[in-house]
């Protein structure tokens, strides 16, 4: 896949652009796992990340519509030592893992599976038409040096998982990982569980994510 970024420039402002492709920033290279941690070349890489989104889209439909804005909050990002940023639930414009590169930052690509499972129920789509869905997804960002990885899904609830069952959730996310692997080979992969739904057990992931918050403050006490 082509890693160009240059649709994005010719909208960005001159001083913003000037400032974003500072020498200074590192050439990024495609992380891979190593053991129990993650590598960028060499060296260890230790994730220092923040959510970005959602936000109110524009008339066309498009989240991520202003280059200035992205270019100037991924600045920020990285002058306070963010090195890695969460696209949650809306697939990004390409144009988006570019603005991270200039600024030497890393995205994690949301793919929402979770939203797909209602078509499962409903019989509206097969599987198959789902990853049709993710591929489609997948080639978006295929093989960009600022992927930091692809997170399959985000927190299927609890109620969902359990109707369901565990290994129906497990073998839909396992055939979901097989299809970026195929579009993207060496893109890292991974499902955003939280702690109090069902324990899923996915060993064909590259690594894991829980998103951990005060569900009870009771509890807790």
């Amino acid at each position: 896949m082509p890693t160009t970024d240059a649709p994005i420039a010719q909208a960005i402002t001159p001083d913003i652009f000037r400032a974003s492709t500072s020498p200074c920033v590192p050439e990024l290279v495609r992380p891979h796992v190593r053991g129990k941690f993650l590598f960028a070349g060499d060296e260890k890489f230790y994730v220092r990340g923040v959510s970005y989104g959602a936000f109110q889209p524009d008339a066309s439909g498009h989240e991520y519509h202003d280059p200035n804005v992205i270019e100037r909050d991924f600045a920020q990002m990285a002058a306070n030592g963010i090195n890695t940023v969460r696209i949650p639930h809306t697939m990004p414009p390409r144009s988006l893992l570019g603005a991270a590169r200039r600024h030497g930052l890393r995205v994690m690509v949301g793919l929402s599976a979770e939203q797909y499972l209602g078509f499962l129920v409903d019989r509206k789509k097969s599987v198959a038409d789902i990853e049709a869905l993710v591929r489609a997804k997948v080639r978006e960002c295929a093989g960009h040096p600022a992927l930091l990885c692809y997170a399959l899904g985000n927190e299927i609830p609890s109620t969902m998982a359990r109707w369901l069952g565990r290994r129906k959730i497990e073998r839909y996310l396992e055939r979901l990982c097989r299809v970026i692997k195929e579009e993207d080979p060496d893109a890292l992969v991974t499902y955003v569980n939280y702690p109090t739904t069902e324990y899923l057990q996915l060993p064909f992931l590259d690594l894991v994510c829980f998103n951990v918050y005060l569900e009870s403050q009771e509890r807790f006490e």
